[in-house]
This record gives structure tokens, C-alpha cells and sequence, in this order.
């Protein structure tokens, strides 16, 4: 058992899904396999399952737990601040690919 730090500007969404409810309802939240720390009350660019920039969000908060299954899981609660625009994703993810993803191919 240990907490994994993840980066204090990425935050990148497993689940369509997930990402969907953010941006059609403002608020969402993600779970994260793992104890993880997440930034709360910091803005970080958020990115879907294809490592592409979409939105700016800020974290609201970090509960890591064991679930029913007995899996160590991190839920991350997050507002949407606003979508990024295309000239804004463009950049960031290519700037992303560049500092965390590697080489896009």
C-alpha cells in the first residue's frame, strides 16, 4: 500500500464516459486504479482515453479508499472550468505528448 503523486497539471480521463458527464454536466468525477494524490483546489488541463487536451477543470476533491472489491482506488471529483479551444487543445497536446505521453506516433 502506497500513494502514487500524480502530475500536478494532467489530468487524464480512462472512461469516456466519465469525461461525457464532466462536460455535459459540469461536474463529474473519476475513479483511478490505486492510492493517488490528486491537487485538490488547483486547475489542470483534463485529457480523454486518446490523450487529446479537451477541457480545463479543477479539482474539488481526493478520496482514496478500499472499494467492496477490496482494490485500492482513488476517486477524483472535478468542476469543469471551460473547454479548451481547438488552437488551445492543439498545443497542449502536443506539449503533453512531448513531457508524458512520448512520441505521438
Amino acid at each position: 500500500m502506497g500513494f502514487q503523486t500524480e502530475f500536478n497539471s494532467v489530468c487524464k480521463f480512462k472512461s469516456s464516459q466519465e469525461l461525457f458527464e464532466l462536460l455535459e454536466y459540469g461536474r463529474g468525477k473519476m475513479v483511478k486504479s490505486g492510492f493517488r494524490v490528486f491537487p485538490t483546489g488547483q486547475k489542470v488541463i483534463a485529457y480523454t482515453p486518446d490523450n487529446e487536451a479537451i477541457a480545463i477543470v479543477k479539482i474539488v476533491a481526493s478520496i482514496a479508499e478500499i472499494n467492496f472489491q477490496g482494490e485500492e482506488v482513488t476517486q477524483v471529483e472535478m468542476e469543469l472550468v471551460r473547454r479548451l479551444t481547438e488552437e488551445e487543445a492543439s498545443v497542449q497536446t502536443k506539449l503533453a505528448y512531448e513531457m508524458f505521453f512520448g512520441e505521438q506516433v
